[in-house]
């Protein structure tokens, strides 16, 4: 397989799995770590390699280095991998689920911007999700009717604080997730609730709904449930460990253990808490962007412009949903006919935020 983003924790996990069904990496794609990067090229002795940036090059333990966006593309074409594992972050992600889609190749995709800025261009018989959430969904409904779905946000890192308090939140407070240790954007995203707005557009896309909802369960310990059509609702309990869906999307049938089975009595009670739009502004569109989720590259550019602008320290934490809302409104009307208008519509709500921030 075609591993992007290997140095990340999704990246990391992948090659734990690949390490464990003896599965061949061809292909390692990275950002900046090259420290780690060196290690799995010396673990996994891929075929090709890129990186982001061109100045690293000379760091790299590979004689077969390319650099870029443009790299990284150049990596699917030449790879011989039918198996395309996507876990670049943000925007940058798009392209190269579209040219391993193009190609026919199949992506085990964990970049969640891939199906929120362009969703409706994209072959989903080709995408498999490397999420908990989507992957509980999956789990679950097992082909039979269902009239709803749920996934669970565990509120981030300030599900718990004063309304007052959150106004003066910093970059830095808003990194110190309650249950886990991830990339900067995602945990960002995790605070505004931005990352489980993308998770319901994913859901959309995926499995062709849009009666799809999310409620906080502070344990992340229920990552889906689905509600059939006889009234009854199933929920899916597991570990918080991404090792379980990866192996789902790369071997499509497990037949072993991969996490320790939930310890019921250890667990204690189950609480689940409405998402309020009071704590989580961006929950205002929730119910429109649903209904017009090609809206999804408005609110995924402007995201990615706010979180910068926080990060330094040109607007507050409740800033960049403020930033995002605007744009959603600025940008109501539009709609991509193919790929040259979403990357078109992108550059235009990137230059009216950062104007905005």
């Amino acid at each position: 397989m075609v591993l992007l983003g290997s140095t990340g924790s999704i990246g990391v996990n992948t090659l734990i799995v690949a390490k464990r069904y003896d599965i061949a990496i061809e292909a390692l794609v990275a950002g900046n770590n090259i420290d780690l990067l060196n290690e799995q090229i010396a673990a996994h002795r891929p075929k090709l390699v890129a990186i982001a940036n061109e100045a690293d090059r000379e760091g790299v333990n590979h004689p077969n280095v390319l650099c870029g966006a443009e790299g990284i593309l150049e990596v699917i074409e030449r790879s011989e991998s039918r198996t395309i594992v996507n876990a670049l972050v943000g925007y940058a992600g798009l392209a190269p689920t579209l040219k391993a889609t193009e190609l026919g190749k199949k992506v085990a995709l964990a970049n969640k911007e891939s199906l929120v800025v362009a969703g409706e261009f994209i072959d989903m018989s080709l995408i498999t999700p490397i999420d908990s959430e989507h992957f509980g969904l999956w789990y679950l409904m097992n082909e039979r009717p269902f009239s709803k779905l749920y996934i669970t946000a565990s509120g981030g890192a300030f599900r718990d604080w004063e309304l007052e308090k959150m106004k003066d939140a910093t970059f830095s407070d808003a990194l110190k997730h309650p249950n886990w240790s991830m990339g900067n954007k995602i945990t960002i995203d995790s605070a505004t609730m931005t990352n489980k707005l993308f998770e319901l557009l994913e859901a959309k896309w995926l499995f062709g709904t849009s009666n799809i909802d999310a409620v906080i369960e502070k344990r992340s310990i229920i990552h889906a449930l689905v509600e059939f059509v006889d009234g009854s609702t199933t929920a899916h309990f597991a570990g918080v460990d991404m090792k379980l869906p990866i192996t789902f999307a790369l071997r499509e049938k497990v037949e072993e253990a991969i996490l320790p089975p939930t310890d019921l009595l250890s667990m204690g009670s189950v609480e689940f808490l409405p998402i309020e739009a009071e704590r989580y502004p961006i929950w205002n569109i929730k119910e429109h962007i649903l209904q017009h989720p090609h809206l999804g590259v408005v609110v995924n550019a402007a995201n990615e412009v706010a979180i910068e602008a926080f990060q330094k320290e040109q607007c507050s934490f409740f800033g960049m949903s403020e930033i995002v809302l605007d744009a959603y409104r600025k940008f109501e009307d539009v709609k991509a006919k193919n790929i040259d208008d979403i990357i078109e519509i992108d550059h235009e709500v990137r230059e009216y935020v950062t104007v905005l921030s």
